[in-house]
């Protein structure tokens, strides 16, 4: 009995032993034990803060801590990364990955980190449409027309967007360049005040976030010419896309979760998995569907090679059209 006391003892200290030789692994296997911050860069009400809200909640029920969003606005989401890359690896800050990185990436030349290097991919949540609107007094119903209508009046079409190096900037610049029009460029301050001046005429086109643009769709308020996604949007399954009328077009925003590196694998898995299970709800997915987006589960590497792609796809955008900030 004794011996076999001891062997007991001697296979807890070991045990004690290997769990302090790996406390990042012990961690791990406990996470969440507090809530989580999810940071996000826009403002709240936003397309992107609507998603991290409803991700962090499906996140919280699943993994038994509050996700709690935290918004840090300003310099078009570097500060939001900033805070995430110098934040402890440690799995409780976390930041909503999305077009604002992969353009802030080559818009802004003298950053304090390097997104790529300095962000640890999670996973994706979904892509989302932009969606190509025009007011009505436009004489076009299809992209063909609007092309043609826009050549055939030079310097007389306006073009609104939420600010320079957005979301509904340069995925018009990349029209124009493959279609050989010109529009002058009229940013805003932000999606509101953009839609607004559209509604009143001011401006004469948008590629904007369908969400803010839909209900005005539906009344009648505005035309959507297509949505920016190889396929249609379920909200809107009549409205083409821009690519059936400019093949080889495309532009969406991509979402996901991101740590800052360093960040345990165990932890990135574990959340990575979580999302998973929640994009496969059919609730859930029904919801993306409502903000105009599908769901896009895959690994951390798949993410990763996402953010590869689209940090790519609009650095030389950025470079062709001259995009600098303001």
């Amino acid at each position: 009995m004794e011996l076999a006391r001891r062997e007991l003892l001697l296979c807890c200290a070991a045990g004690a032993a290997t769990l302090a030789a790996f406390p990042g692994g012990a961690r791990a296997s406990r996470y969440p034990e507090r809530p989580v911050r999810l940071v996000v860069s826009s403002a709240a009400g936003g397309t992107q803060d609507i998603l991290a809200r409803l991700m962090g909640q499906w996140l919280s029920e699943r993994l038994g801590q509050q996700f709690v969003i935290e918004n840090r606005t300003g310099g078009a989401g570097t500060i939001a990364t900033e805070m995430v890359v110098k934040a402890s690896p440690d799995g409780y800050t976390l930041l909503m990955v999305g077009p604002p990185n992969f353009i802030g990436a080559t818009l802004y030349e003298k950053l304090n980190y390097d997104f790529i290097r300095d962000i640890a991919p999670i996973g994706s949540i979904s892509r989302e449409a932009v969606v190509f609107v025009v007011h009505p007094s436009v004489p076009a119903n299809t992209v063909p027309e609007f092309i043609a209508y826009a050549k055939s009046n030079p310097g007389k079409v306006n073009m609104a967007s939420a600010g320079i190096g957005t979301m509904g900037h340069v995925p018009a610049e990349l029209f124009k360049m493959m279609t050989g029009i010109d529009m002058d460029h009229v940013p805003y301050r932000g999606g509101g005040p953009a839609v607004a001046d559209l509604l009143g005429g001011q401006v004469q086109v948008m590629f904007g976030a369908l969400p803010t643009s839909i209900g005005y769709i539906r009344a009648g308020k505005l035309r959507a010419l297509a949505v920016t996604t190889v396929n249609r949007s379920e909200a809107l399954p009549e409205t083409p896309t821009v690519s059936e009328a400019v093949p080889g077009y495309e532009a969406s925003s991509v979402w996901g979760l991101g740590a800052p590196r360093n960040a345990s694998w165990e932890i990135i898995e574990q959340l990575n998995k979580a999302i998973n299970a929640v994009l496969a709800d059919s609730k859930f997915q029904a919801r993306i569907a409502d903000q105009g987006g599908t769901v896009l589960p895959g690994s951390p590497a798949d993410f990763g090679k996402l953010i590869g792609e689209e940090t790519g796809k609009w650095a030389k955008v950025i470079k062709a059209a001259s995009i600098k900030p303001e």
